[in-house]
């Protein structure tokens, strides 16, 4: 019977930006989102990516909203026209747009010494969906927003991780998940059934195998994970004892 301290929480992400789409930016909020999360007990489950479409940020935050236990979104929450990603979640939230009172404090304050002050570019970033919360960002000012279960986040990674960091400790997760990693010069076509029944018996633990080809050999990292530290323990010890049996070399923490 699966227990509360069992629960898997699960998080969706939607990545906007035509920037992103393009290829002219490289996303890294993905990593940093996903591995933030796995502290806070939480699994990152689905991305979306998709472009600063008004109906395409609705749908897609309208349909991993209600899937998942959390949705963050990144990009689209800037000065600019094409910042539409407010607009958007409050179209799928069905509400208005509103400029919250605190967010324009906020701004009027961190723009005060600066050129042109808190004008109508600026000001634009106070906007959140009626009945949102800010998340505090203590970078450029303004803050990211929080509505239910849905967090809207800067587009910018080391502005992102500035609200991440606000939220630790705020989101009510599971058992953190852990990790430990065997690697070795072993084709994983070689151990394909070794790992399904290492795998297959600790039905706590999920193996991932992740080939690599260098200096002209080709091997394998194998990544065990574990909400349980006796589990993962006994799943990374018979695996290496498997591999050992089966007359392969390997090296914690992989290659």
């Amino acid at each position: 019977m699966t227990t509360s301290a069992d629960r898997i929480w699960k998080a969706g992400l939607v990545v906007i930006g035509d920037e992103i789409l393009s290829g002219r930016t490289h996303d890294r909020n993905i990593a940093q989102i996903a591995s933030w999360l796995q502290v806070q007990g939480i699994r990152l489950a689905e991305v979306r990516v998709v472009s600063d479409d008004m109906d395409a940020i609705a749908d897609a935050v309208n349909a991993l909203r209600t899937k998942f236990d959390y949705l963050f979104t990144t990009g689209g929450i800037g000065p600019t026209h094409d910042d539409i990603t407010v607009d958007a979640v409050a179209k799928a939230l069905g509400v208005e747009v509103v400029i919250h009172p605190e967010a324009r404090a906020i701004l009027a304050d961190y723009y005060k010494d600066k050129d042109g002050g808190l004008n109508d570019a600026r000001l634009r970033m106070a906007r959140v969906p009626a009945g949102a919360d800010l998340i505090p960002n203590h970078m450029s000012g303004a803050p990211g927003i929080r509505h239910g279960n849905v967090y809207l986040m800067a587009g910018v990674p080391s502005i992102t991780a500035q609200m991440l960091d606000s939220l630790t400790g705020t989101l009510e997760g599971g058992a953190p998940l852990l990790s430990e990693t065997v690697g070795g010069w072993i084709k994983e076509s070689e151990v394909a059934d070794l790992l399904r029944e290492v795998e297959k018996a600790h039905e706590k633990c999920q193996i991932g195998s992740y080939p690599f080809f260098r200096e002209g050999k080709v091997g394998a990292n194998f990544v065990i994970r574990s909400t349980s530290r006796d589990s993962l323990d006994s799943c990374v010890d018979t695996l290496c004892e498997g591999l050992g049996e089966l007359g392969f070399d390997w090296t914690p923490g992989g290659i």
